[in-house]
């Protein structure tokens, strides 16, 4: 080693040492908030300033002098900007260092502060306070041994004689027709949402099926086929609406407005002919192949709701005694997380898009309260993996987007890529773990099998535009993910 390298590894050494004296206040301003207000000491300070000034005026080129033989007077005078820049960021950098040493907040975020803000006196102490996010604090419930209902089912001819209907109909072509519309029809309509004289909402152009529900992101009209039975082109008909509760427009939950429907169009569905050619077009070489895929996709729907069923009873349990509360401002910021995981497990389990499309609808009708219920799962599940040493390695993952890529007939590299660009690559790391201390739960629980009863999607027609707030996240997470309809 030469004698520059071992200078700089003593300096290094010398400022690994060095300990300040930190005065620190911490104090509760809200649900997993807190306030902190840091004083450096003028000995902190003017040590900072010492090492800043030696450094600088180790190679300041000032006319007249040599390098590193500038007075040191000169240098403060000449450099007081850069080495005031320097000395705040030592001074903040190493106390938010020791700070997260000697203190337990466990911030959930990064402290957010305007550091060019913030300025150091030239002569007392310097005090710094920020406010930041942090997790909760929290007993552990008991997680072994709990009593669960595990739904079982068995997929018979039948079911898949139905999945593939309801499969073929995403490939279905639609044509006009001359008679008035009937329960699974389609219709074209304009949809105003208006409140009193006023036009809240226009969706125009827009092409729905006759199901008995049709659902936006924040409201729901039920008995919708019923409604608009015996339509004609140019028929009128109109119903009302409650706005849920969670809306996005906060000032609008809970108004009942007035929904017209004006038709323009309306059009009967033809499947597709399960020929060669189709067939050839899903990769499949007969129908046996097709019903093959389907009962290996209804068996993965099954385990999906297999497992949310049994982890909603888990997360219940678990959940009962955590009543602390979480800042509306860290719950608004993970609805949309919350649904991209959704989603992403749904994609995983080989749902319709418009099954998707159906289950987000409903989560965002009470996205606060079920995103709240989320997080608090979250924290709950993340503390036990730690307790329990439970991580997710990259094979884990690795594993995932091999899985997703099989089903899709895609090439692993490809999903890889687009889940990394869409910043779906983190939820699938934090999924993983959260999966696997629920596993680590079901392995010791007590079960007891009951009759499974799938959810009644199908009869739900989802649109996804919000009557009164923006456009959710389905269409856009749908292409970045991989739309199933491809």
């Amino acid at each position: 080693m030469s004698d520059e390298q071992s200078a700089v590894a003593t300096l290094d050494a010398e400022e690994a040492k060095y300990k300040m004296t930190l005065n620190v206040d911490i104090e509760n301003v809200g649900p997993c908030r807190k306030h902190v207000r840091v004083t450096v000491s003028r000995k902190d300070l003017d040590h900072f300033r010492s090492e800043a000034v030696a450094e600088v005026s180790d190679t300041a080129a000032v006319p007249g002098f040599r390098v590193g033989h500038v007075p040191l007077t000169l240098v403060e005078r000449r450099f007081k900007k850069e080495i005031g820049d320097q000395v705040r960021q030592r001074v903040l950098l190493t106390s938010l260092e020791q700070l997260a040493d000697e203190h337990s907040l466990d911030p959930i975020n990064e402290p957010s502060f305007d550091i060019e803000s913030l300025v150091l006196p030239d002569d007392g102490d310097f005090q710094y306070e920020f406010d930041v996010e942090v997790r909760p604090e929290f007993d552990l419930p008991t997680y072994t041994g709990l009593g669960i209902k595990r739904p079982l089912k068995e997929v018979t001819d039948a079911d898949i004689a139905d999945y593939q209907t309801k499969f073929l109909e995403q490939y279905a072509s639609l044509s006009a027709k001359d008679e008035p519309a009937e329960a699974g029809d389609f219709v074209t309509v304009d949809i105003e949402f208006l409140q009193g004289d006023s036009l809240l909402k226009k969706m125009s152009d827009l092409t729905v099926q006759l199901k008995p529900r049709l659902q936006f992101p924040d409201g729901e009209i039920s008995g919708f086929d019923t409604l608009m039975a015996g339509s004609t082109p140019g028929a009128v008909k109109t119903t009302q609406l409650t706005i849920s509760s969670e809306a996005e427009a906060i000032e609008k939950r809970g108004e009942t407005v007035d929904v017209r429907f004006t038709v323009s169009v309306v059009k009967k569905q033809r499947a597709p002919e399960l020929n060669k050619e189709f067939l050839a077009r899903l990769g499949m070489e007969s129908e046996e192949d097709l019903q093959d895929q389907i009962r290996s996709m209804l068996h993965r729907q099954v385990t999906f709701e297999q497992r949310q069923s049994t982890r909603k009873q888990v997360l219940e349990k678990i959940t009962e005694s955590a009543t602390w509360d979480l800042p509306e401002e860290l719950v608004r910021k993970q609805v949309e997380n919350a649904l991209r995981r959704e989603i992403l497990e749904m994609q995983q389990a080989g749902f319709t898009t418009q099954q998707i499309r159906a289950r987000e609808n409903e989560l965002r009708q009470k996205s606060i309260s079920t995103t709240r219920q989320a997080l608090k799962e979250h924290f709950v599940l993340d503390k036990i993996a730690t307790k329990e040493n439970i991580e997710v390695s990259p094979v884990d993952i690795e594993s995932e987007i091999q899985m997703m890529a099989l089903q899709r007939g895609e090439n692993p590299r490809r999903v890889r890529a687009r889940l990394q660009k869409s910043g779906v690559i983190e939820n699938l790391e934090a999924q993983v773990r959260e999966r696997k201390a629920v596993d680590f739960i079901l392995k010791s629980a007590v079960y007891e099998d009951v009759p499974y009863e799938p959810k009644k999607e199908d009869d739900i027609e989802a649109v996804a535009m919000s009557i009164c707030g923006t456009t959710p996240v389905t269409e856009s997470t749908l292409e970045e993910l991989g739309n199933s309809e491809e």
